[in-house]
């Protein structure tokens, strides 16, 4: 494997995930995009469609555009954008719903900030393509909206969860998985990647400042200064609360955090942040398989290594090792990011129907009763990680 190839083949997948989503996903008859595939390609059109997976395709295709001209990405990001500006804004409490039902209308009304962070995300990025005003004005509005209702002005940080109408709720979790608690690592970084997007398009000195914030939770609480992964849930003092070791959040971190500290400028924290991801990198070789895929997560209290190797954490590592060889210009981190990739194309690729399997065992076996589209299967980990290797790989 050299560069060109490895270009060349992720111009590739990135066109077949793109067509994927083309051609499975668009809900003709009810408008956006279907709220559930499963794993063999059936669609469910009576599903609920969930805030963060249109979020995300609207990211997605936004990106592509901006990536490759082409005009029916263009299509695609305007048709993600109209549904969520129609059916997923909370015209009477503001903020972004969890849920809508098949047909648009309120199914969960929660006002989850890390939906809130994918919305401002996405809405940031179709202005940088197709400089979308009333998505520009979304965003901003969004940005507010998170500092009047979730910041922590006393004890730093954001918020997870609230209800409807901005009151606190007694579940805080966003999903079944995750501990429920009022911090945690998962919203701060997408808050973190949301802020960036936006400052991109809108480069106002308060958000920077809370940018700067963000790193510092960041460097002071959410990564273990020793052993370099992040701690994953904390209450509302920054209090540790999980000893869960997430190796595909660590390695998207460590890039995420740098592209932060680059878009604002500023050279003490790309220089702190630099030598951070490098060691967050580091931290992740442990996670490693043989076979180049990366395992999903160790858990310290029972010492159990989570043997499943999900779809999202290989895609980061793509973009994580790569971005650690490209800061060290240790050849170990491109080949990681090699290996990882003959790993995707083996095992996570689905060859037969397209787009990627959510994850195989530890014996290759595709994990059964999962989404190839769904609230959280989506084209954004797997086609922003060919973007970034793709521009990261062509010379200027």
């Amino acid at each position: 494997m050299n560069l060109s190839i490895f270009r060349i083949e992720l111009q590739q997948e990135l066109q077949a995930i793109l067509d994927y989503w083309i051609n499975n996903t668009v809900d003709e008859m009810e408008g956006g995009f279907y709220g559930r595939i499963d794993n063999d390609n059936i669609s469910y059109p009576d599903a609920p469609k969930g805030s963060v997976l249109n979020a995300r395709i609207l990211w997605t295709f936004s990106a592509a555009f901006s990536l490759t001209k082409d005009p029916q990405y263009a299509t695609m990001a305007e048709r993600a954008f109209s549904y969520i500006q129609d059916h997923f804004i909370d015209k009477e409490y503001g903020g972004v719903y969890w849920s809508v039902t098949h047909r648009g209308d309120i199914h969960d009304p929660k006002k989850q900030l890390y939906a809130q962070a994918f919305v401002l995300y996405a809405c940031s990025e179709i202005h940088r393509a197709l400089q979308v005003e009333p998505a520009k004005k979304l965003a901003i509005a969004l940005y507010h909206l998170i500092q009047e209702k979730s910041f922590d002005a006393i004890k730093g940080g954001y918020f997870e969860a609230y209800a409807r109408n901005w009151q606190p709720l007694a579940d805080l979790r966003l999903s079944d998985k995750d501990a429920n608690e009022k911090k945690t690592m998962n919203t701060h970084l997408h808050i973190l990647e949301a802020y960036t997007c936006l400052y991109r398009i809108w480069p106002d000195e308060q958000l920077k400042q809370h940018i700067i914030l963000l790193l510092k939770n960041f460097d002071d609480h959410i990564i273990d200064q020793q052993t370099g992964h992040l701690h994953l849930f904390f209450d509302e003092d920054w209090n540790v609360k999980s000893g869960t070791v997430s190796y595909g959040h660590d390695i998207e971190a460590s890039w995420l955090l740098l592209e932060a500290a680059e878009v604002i400028g500023d050279e003490a924290l790309i220089a702190g942040t630099k030598a951070l991801a490098i060691k967050m990198a580091e931290a992740v070789i442990i996670g490693l398989d043989i076979d180049g895929g990366l395992w999903y997560e160790f858990e310290k209290a029972h010492n159990q290594l989570i043997k499943e190797k999900h779809w999202w954490p290989q895609a980061e590592a793509l973009v994580g090792f790569y971005n650690a060889w490209q800061l060290s210009d240790r050849h170990e981190f491109l080949q990681y990011a090699f290996n990882n990739w003959a790993f995707i194309k083996q095992h996570i690729r689905d060859h037969k129907n397209g787009e990627w399997f959510w994850g195989v065992y530890e014996d290759y076996t595709v994990m059964p009763s999962q989404d190839k589209a769904g609230f959280w299967k989506c084209p954004y980990h797997n086609s922003r990680a060919c973007m970034e290797i793709i521009r990261r790989t062509t010379k200027p």
